[in-house]
Order: C-alpha cells, then structure tokens, then sequence
C-alpha cells in the first residue's frame, strides 16, 4: 500500500504565501511609482477608446468613499488594511485547508498592504486605471484594487465548492 499525499494546509507553506504577498506589494507599488515618472499628477494618457491611464490621488475608500471627510480617513483606511492583513496572516499561519482560499488570502493581503503603504507614504492612494464608456468614468483604481477584488472573488467561489469532510455530530 501507499501513503495517501497529506492534506493541503497553508501552515506547511506558510512563509511561500508571505513572499507572494509581498511580491504583489511590489507590483502594485511599482505599478505606481511608474505612473509617477510618467504622468503628472492629474495628467491622463488615453491607451484605448475605453480606457486610459491617469495619476490621481484618492484620500478615501473604494470609489473615492470618504474621499472628502477631513483627513481621519487616513488613519482608520490604514489601521484597518493593517489589521486585516495581520488576521488573514494568522489564519494563513494556523492553517486553511483549501489553496484556492489561501490564495484568496494573498491577494487581499497584497492588495490592503500595497494601499496602506501609500496612505503611510502620500496620505492617499495612488489610482491610474480608467475605464469608461463614452462620458461614464468607473472611478479610477489601482492594481492593489484589483487584487483585493480577486481575493474576495476567489473566498466567494471557493464558499460554493463541495464539502469532503463529514458534518460532525454532537
């Protein structure tokens, strides 16, 4: 007889998952110090009839949400992208048993990390993807976005996978 391989858990790997992360961080973070050289703050590069690159700085949220409210944003964005990239590294560390979510992890990780050292370095986060049809502009975003977004698509499709393991009884 043979040895069934172990099951998948991200604790065996768990310091491959950190270097992902942090190789997502330097993407997104050369994405826009690449903007920076190339663009003006506020200047737009048209590369398709849909979609351009542009150097806008963005104090808020998501699609510029709390974008206006004073400044304490800044510290709340931060605080909350650090504590939620820590809590998904603990839960990466402990063990989750599904690459898919792990990976899910990663990209959220990257992604909140690659904001938070902006909103540390600048105050704001850099934006430069455009996308629009005709007048109608989605607001602006990054590749951190982008990774975030990936993440929480790969944590909804992975909720719809099957179950293998047995439910337990009390």
């Amino acid at each position: 007889m043979y040895d069934a391989a172990p099951a998948f858990t991200s604790a065996r790997f768990f310091w491959r998952w950190v270097l992902l992360s942090v190789l997502l961080v330097a993407i997104d973070q050369a994405s826009k110090l690449s903007i920076a050289v190339v663009l003006p703050l506020h200047g737009q590069m048209a590369v398709t009839p849909f979609f351009n690159l542009v150097h806008a700085l963005n104090p808020g949220a998501a699609f510029s949400f709390l974008a206006g409210a004073g400044g304490w944003q800044r510290h709340v964005l931060t605080v909350l992208g650090v504590l939620v990239s820590v809590g998904l590294m603990v839960l990466l560390q402990r063990g989750v048993h599904h690459r898919l979510e792990a990976f899910a992890y990663v990209c959220i990780i990257g992604g909140a990390m690659g904001n938070v050292l902006d909103r540390l370095r600048l105050g704001a986060v850099v934006d430069f993807l455009d996308v629009y049809w005709k007048t109608a502009h989605w607001p602006a975003f990054n590749l951190a976005d982008v990774f975030i977004v990936i993440g929480v698509a790969l944590i909804l499709l992975s909720s719809f996978r099957s179950r293998t393991d047995p439910p337990k009884s009390n």
